[in-house]
């Protein structure tokens, strides 16, 4: 795996949050460590199924 993309973002997203907060605005983002560790336990479920191989098209089940 590259790590040009992670680090990209990371830089990206460091930066963006130093804006925010020089510019005293919320940021678009959980501002609690739980909702920062609930969006990386979604990613990771996500990509658990995905290494599991298992899973349905539910797009396809719903015919859309």
């Amino acid at each position: 795996m590259s790590w040009l993309l992670p680090t990209l973002a990371l830089v990206t997203g460091l930066v963006a949050g130093a804006i925010f907060a020089f510019l005293n605005i919320p940021i678009p983002a959980p501002p609690e460590l739980a909702g920062v560790m609930g969006i990386v336990g979604l990613f990771g479920g996500y990509k658990l199924i995905q290494w599991l191989g298992v899973g349905i098209d539910l797009l396809e089940m719903l015919g859309v």
